[in-house]
């Protein structure tokens, strides 16, 4: 046998280590320092607090323990280990942590100063804070204090600071510091510029950059209506501000601290209100009166007269008046502005003040025959229509027309007649004003007369109420005309013919009061009286020819027809005919307005609601026309050029569809919207001019 030697190999734990020294740096911790054991791989730490104690396994000299109490004193042993064991305990070593660091409450109570607070630290005898611009510029300060807050006064606004605190105990022995950062608010923003938009009603403000600030709000305040907005630009606009007020406009700048003191108020007066109240009349004929109240920051007004030709006029006050001469026949648009440094008020309420319609020139009355008298006279500014009145001593002939001529018959013989004519507007009313012609008719007799001039048609213009009937009227019996004998006849017995009725009467309609009349020759007649009738009155000629034109016939009235034809002895065939209806009446009141650049509506009163109407407009630019639906009075033209002079004719249509021609032409003139300088910028309602005046027209 083989002797095998068994070899037993023993470890043994390593000595004892001896703790030089124990010491704490921060508040949680110890850190120890000893001699290297040799054989020894490890230490094991031991920080023992009463029955409590904290552990750690360490590889060498220092070793430090964790997660300890702070301010606490703690007895510190070690044990060497190796593979053989550990060691028994060093001797203890007494150490204590030092002082928790304060917990910091930093603001910035203004753009100068930093405000530092914390809590009270266990066990701590004073207070250590210091602070230093984050960039390194400058000094440090530093405090000390029992005190558990303090203020660093005469910094720079908006500026990063670093503050660094920290507790000593009765030894003086530091604890834990705490570091913090804060920026001081920012300064308030300097050299505020407030600039004003009047057409906007906005203002633009701007003002220099403050040191550190991120954004800025800016606050127009006017008692207690305050008007913000917020920027991060140097720059900013306030919108919506009002007339007639003040405003004190600041600019307070923030930042993550807070923000600043507003900046010193800039005073901004807006500009004043639209004048109002204000009252258009006639002091006196020829001058007119504008008179208004004053308004808040008005320094003076301008007043804007435009008349309907397109003349403009201006009145600069600083009182609250303005007087304008004045002319007959016109519209004038009126408006007024306030004014002061920041501008012109916003564009009010544009009124219009229309004058009494001048009287017609040229006035003549020319006796035609026994019982009939022509009127004619030159067209009147302003005059819409015109009511020519013969008055005599059994009453009064009246004749309503928008033409310029009438034809006054069948009047009283032997009779003088005063005889005027008055303008008519729908605005004004009658200027009775007007002079007027005496004028006396003569006994019965007939004139024969040829066809006058004094209209488009070449027709005799005779018209009126007529004397009372023939000396010598003849009724015939019977049958058969210019075939029987006379019966009944004053005087000695005679043979005679009865005259023929004519077989054909046209009447033609020539303006709303005026209607031809014309006939076949009747055989055996000379003269005719033709003679319409209705409830409202009648119309009657006496004539030598087979026409005649009768005057103040009623529109859209239903008349009976007769004729007499009667024989150069006297003898007479009364003629019926079939019923007479005149044509509807022209609408009144035609105005414009404007929709848009390129829209109007034309609007007028009608006489009839059932009728229907068609609406023309003509000018240099283009024609264009608009029928509404039946019972509307006004019509839309969507698309229609700016800056031109257009007629406008609206005009009844018949149930045949045809209209009719002779309703009165307006011209208006259809500006661009904001190319007039006055009040002619925002007007509504388009100027319109007599057709009888315009010659030249500017572009307003």
């Amino acid at each position: 046998l083989k002797d095998y030697r068994h070899t037993c190999k023993c470890s043994i734990a390593p000595d004892i280590p001896v703790i030089d020294q124990a010491y704490s740096k921060l508040s949680n911790s110890i850190t120890v320092e000893w001699r290297a054991v040799p054989g020894a791989t490890s230490y094991l730490l031991t920080a023992q607090d009463g029955d409590s104690f904290i552990e750690t396994v360490v590889a060498n000299s220092p070793g430090t323990v964790t997660g300890l109490k702070p301010a606490t004193l703690y007895r510190i042993t070690i044990r060497s280990i190796n593979s053989g064991g550990k060691s028994q305990p060093s001797p203890f070593r007494k150490a204590k942590t030092v002082l928790a660091a304060p917990i910091l409450s930093v603001s910035s109570p203004s753009c100068d100063s930093i405000a530092v607070s914390w809590k009270a630290v266990y066990m701590a005898a004073g207070f250590s804070v210091s602070l230093m611009r984050s960039d390194g510029l400058g000094r440090m300060l530093k405090e000390n204090t029992t005190n558990t807050s303090l203020i660093f006064t005469n910094l720079d606004p908006g500026t990063l600071y670093t503050i660094k605190a920290y507790a000593w105990n009765v030894n003086g022995i530091p604890g834990d510091d705490f570091t913090y950062n804060q920026r001081t608010s920012p300064n308030a923003p300097a050299d505020v510029q407030v600039a004003f938009n009047s057409g906007a009603l906005r203002a633009i403000v701007s003002w220099m950059p403050a040191e550190g600030a991120l954004t800025y709000s800016v606050t127009a305040s006017s008692g207690l209506l305050k008007l913000k907005c917020n920027t991060s630009s140097a720059s900013c606009t306030v919108p919506s501000l009002q007339c007639g007020s003040e405003y004190y406009v600041s600019v307070t700048a923030y930042n993550d601290a807070g923000s600043s003191k507003p900046s010193d108020a800039v005073s901004l007066k807006t500009i004043p209100c639209a004048p109002v109240n204000i009252s258009i009349e006639e002091d006196e004929s020829g001058h007119l009166l504008v008179s208004w109240s004053s308004v808040n920051f008005g320094h003076y007004y301008v007043v804007f007269v435009k008349s309907d030709d397109g003349l403009e006029v201006h009145c600069n006050t600083s009182h609250t008046r303005c007087h304008f001469q004045s002319d007959c026949g016109f519209t004038y648009f009126i408006s007024v502005f306030a004014y002061n440094k920041a501008g012109q008020s916003p564009l009010g309420d544009v009124f219009n003040y229309t004058t009494a319609p001048c009287c017609p020139g040229d006035f003549q009355a020319v006796l035609v025959s026994s019982d009939t008298v022509q009127v004619s006279w030159a067209p009147a500014r302003g005059a819409e229509v015109y009511e020519t009145r013969a008055v005599g001593w059994r009453g009064a002939v009246l004749c309503n027309d928008s033409a310029t001529a009438c034809t006054l018959s069948a009047l009283q013989c032997s009779t003088r007649y005063n005889i005027a004519v008055y303008s008519f507007s729908e605005a004004r009313g009658s200027n009775t004003s007007c002079a007027s012609k005496d004028v006396a008719t003569e006994k019965n007799r007939l004139v024969k007369v040829g066809p006058t001039n004094h209209t488009s048609t070449e027709y005799t213009s005779v018209s009126g109420q007529g004397c009372g009937g023939l000396k010598y009227e003849r009724s015939i019996e019977g049958g058969g005309c210019g075939k029987r004998r006379c019966s009944a006849c004053h005087g000695p017995a005679q043979m005679s013919l009865a005259p023929c009725c004519p077989n054909d009467l046209i009447l033609t309609q020539v303006t709303q009061s005026v209607t031809n009349i014309s006939w076949s020759v009747g055989m055996g007649a000379q003269t005719y009286v033709t003679t319409l009738e209705s409830p409202k009155g009648q119309a009657k000629c006496h004539t030598l020819q087979n026409y005649c034109l009768l005057g103040c016939i009623t529109c859209g009235t239903n008349y009976t027809v007769s004729l007499k034809a009667i024989s150069e002895t006297g003898l007479t065939s009364t003629c019926t005919y079939q019923g007479y209806s005149s044509s509807a009446c022209c609408p009144s009141g035609v105005k414009l307005y404007r929709l848009g650049n390129n829209g109007i509506r034309v609007y007028w009163r009608a006489s009839d609601e059932m009728i229907s109407y068609n609406t023309d407009v003509h000018g240099s630019k283009g024609n264009f026309t608009c029928t509404p639906s039946s019972g509307l009075s006004h019509c839309d033209i969507t698309e229609i050029p700016c800056g031109d002079v257009y007629t406008v004719v609206v005009s009844p249509v018949t149930d045949k569809g045809l209209k009719l021609t002779f309703c009165p032409r307006k011209i208006y003139s259809v500006t661009c919207s904001g190319s007039s300088v006055g009040m002619g910028k925002s007007t509504q309602y388009i100027y319109s001019r007599s057709m009888m005046f315009v010659k030249h027209v500017s572009i307003m």
